[in-house]
């Protein structure tokens, strides 16, 4: 059977290096703000590698998630908010629509069952599907058959990838949340204690993953800013951290900014970019042809962590 490309866009590990880069220079919230966390994936959405954000939020009175798809140049955006509160009127298992750039993008979730271990996003059964032309382009949560039987689609021919997780957090000397450095592995439970305030003569920090203390930064007024290579699984993970703010903000109502990336630095000449295009078959059926190599994404944890009283 004879293939013929249909179209074609190049990713490469530049574009999610960018992609962290705005995230991380974004506006941060006050410590009044909602709690959010917020997902950056790129999908396959109508035959281009698009930028998808998810971004979950919780204060005492909302609870929400939005859903936005970026068009194929990134000068405007297509979202869709969904309501995951329980207000006695609103079920929590629900289907949506929107348009992105005259495609019929449908949204379909379930959150009936969905666990909640202190953050806005769910750790556990549930499912929040994105489905175009009867396919699921992107599909968040373990919930997965369950998904694939509501909506009536196949799954995706190359699925989405997670390239950044952004995260507010809050507490008063420790700070914890999760994330998957090696796809094959369950999550990685990171937590970052302090020891700071007016009486503490000799700030400290710990940084540790799974239970482990990787990194121990004594003398903190002096090394606020700082990096550090650990190794997670035998797999190295860069470490970046900024408490300025913690120790010299006065008011201290400044965040600690940590960024956690797996893998060794890299130089520029190693970045290489990929292409996934998809194909029309004699049939007219469509498919796509991936040359992708998942080592070239970088995947990139950013953690602000909020101190309050």
């Amino acid at each position: 059977m004879a293939f013929r490309a249909f179209r074609s866009q190049s990713v490469s590990t530049q574009g999610a290096y960018n992609l962290a880069q705005k995230t991380i220079e974004e506006p941060v919230p006050s410590k009044v703000a909602q709690s959010t966390v917020t997902c950056l994936y790129q999908a396959n959405v109508a035959g281009f590698w698009r930028n998808v954000s998810v971004l979950w939020c919780k204060n005492l009175m909302n609870h929400t998630l939005h859903v936005t798809v970026d068009s194929v140049g990134g000068d405007s955006q297509f979202s869709c908010k969904i309501d995951v509160k329980p207000w006695p009127f609103w079920s929590k298992k629900g289907y949506k629509t929107f348009e992105v750039e005259g495609n019929h993008v449908e949204v379909y979730w379930d959150l009936r069952s969905a666990k909640f271990t202190g953050s806005p996003e769910p750790s556990s059964d549930y499912y929040v599907a994105l489905v175009l032309d009867e396919e699921v382009v992107l599909l968040l949560g373990d919930y997965k058959k369950k998904a694939y039987k509501r909506t009536k689609s196949r799954p995706a021919l190359v699925e989405a990838m997670l390239l950044v997780k952004k995260e507010n957090v809050f507490g008063k000397k420790s700070f914890s949340t999760k994330a998957r450095f090696d796809e094959k592995r369950k999550e990685n439970e990171i937590v970052v204690d302090s020891l700071t305030g007016n009486s503490t003569n000799d700030p400290e920090m710990w940084i540790s993953i799974d239970g482990i203390v990787l990194i121990h930064v004594k003398n903190l007024q002096w090394k606020f800013r700082g990096n550090q290579t650990v190794m997670v699984n035998k797999q190295p993970v860069q470490v970046f951290w900024d408490v300025h703010d913690w120790l010299f903000s006065g008011s201290g109502s400044g965040p600690g900014l940590f960024i956690f990336k797996p893998g060794p630095v890299e130089d520029e000449s190693e970045k290489e970019g990929s292409a996934v295009q998809s194909c029309e078959s004699d049939d007219g059926s469509l498919g796509y042809h991936s040359t992708l190599n998942n080592a070239t994404f970088e995947f990139c944890l950013v953690l602000y962590a909020y101190k309050i009283e």
